[in-house]
C-alpha cells in the first residue's frame, strides 16, 4: 500500500471516535521497549537448560512463541507434557526480566507527547496487558505511569488473556467508557487481535514486530512509535471532528 493512500485512511480511521472519551495501552513493547528484555531474558535462560539442542533461540522463534502471549500459553509451547517445569521456567524468567528492567527500561519515544495530549483532553485511561501484575506495577512505575492511569487490568486475573477480547472490555468497564468512542495502542499480534475483537480501532506499534504479520491482526494503521508524523495527522484529525 502506498503511504500516501496509508496516510489518508490512519487520518480518517479515528474520526468516528469523536467525541473521544478513553484510550487503552498495552504496556510491554507499547509504553517501553522492553521486548529485549524479555528476548535477552528467555534466550539465555533457555541455553542454560539445553533447549533447542544448546542453541540459542532465534528472534523469529521469540516472535512466533512468545512476543504478547499469556505466561500458561508460552509455557505450554515451550515445555509440551510438563506444564509445571513450564510456569516455573516462566516464573523464574519474569523475575530475571524485572531485574533487568529495574536497570535498563526506557519509554518508547514519543510517550511524553502522546501522555500530555490525553492529560490535556482530559481522557480516561487505562493499561490493558498480559505481563504478570508485579511486571506491570514494576514498568509502570519505571516509567513514572503509576498515577497516570485509572487502572491496571492484568490477563492472567480476567478469565481469558489476550489475545480473547475479555482483558480489553475489562479496561472499557473499570473506565465506565464506550468502545464507540475508544481507540487502543497495542503492538502485538494478539494484542491487535484482541482489541479489535472488542470491537475498537487498534493503532499498531511496529517497533519491534514485523509489519506484515502485524497487518494481518487488523489495526486500524501502524506507527513506529509516537513521534510518528501519521499519529499526529490522525489525532489532529480526531480533535477536528469533536469540535465541529
Amino acid at each position: 500500500m502506498a503511504s500516501s493512500e496509508n496516510s489518508v485512511e490512519s487520518k480518517s480511521s479515528l474520526t468516528k471516535l469523536a467525541p473521544l472519551e478513553a484510550v487503552l495501552f498495552d504496556i510491554d513493547g507499547t509504553l517501553c521497549d522492553s521486548d529485549p528484555l524479555h528476548y535477552y531474558a528467555f534466550r539465555e535462560m533457555l541455553q542454560e537448560i539445553g533447549f533447542n539442542g544448546g542453541n540459542p533461540i532465534t528472534e523469529e522463534f521469540f516472535i512466533a512463541t512468545v512476543a504478547g502471549k499469556h505466561n500458561d500459553d508460552i509455557a505450554s509451547d515451550l515445555f509440551p507434557g510438563d506444564l509445571e517445569r513450564g510456569l516455573k521456567f516462566v516464573d523464574d524468567k519474569e523475575a530475571m526480566f524485572r531485574r533487568l528492567a529495574a536497570e535498563q527500561l526506557k519509554p518508547l519515544n514519543g510517550l511524553a507527547k502522546v501522555r500530555k495530549w490525553i492529560e490535556d483532553r482530559g481522557l480516561k485511561r487505562a493499561a490493558v496487558t498480559n505481563a504478570p501484575r508485579p511486571n506491570a506495577e514494576l514498568m509502570l512505575s519505571i516509567l513514572g505511569l503509576t498515577d497516570f492511569f485509572e487502572a491496571v487490568i492484568i490477563g492472567g486475573e480476567c478469565e481469558h488473556a489476550k489475545p480473547h477480547p475479555e482483558p480489553y472490555l475489562k479496561g472499557l468497564e473499570a473506565l465506565k467508557a464506550s468502545k464507540e468512542h475508544t481507540f487502543i495502542f497495542e503492538d502485538s499480534v494478539s494484542g491487535i487481535k484482541a482489541g479489535v475483537a472488542a470491537g475498537m480501532p487498534v493503532i499498531g506499534i511496529s517497533t519491534r514486530n514485523p509489519e506484515d504479520l502485524l497487518m494481518e491482526a487488523k489495526p486500524a494503521f501502524l506507527i513506529k512509535d509516537y513521534d510518528d508524523p501519521k499519529l499526529w495527522a490522525a489525532l489532529e484529525e480526531l480533535d477536528k471532528s469533536g469540535s465541529r
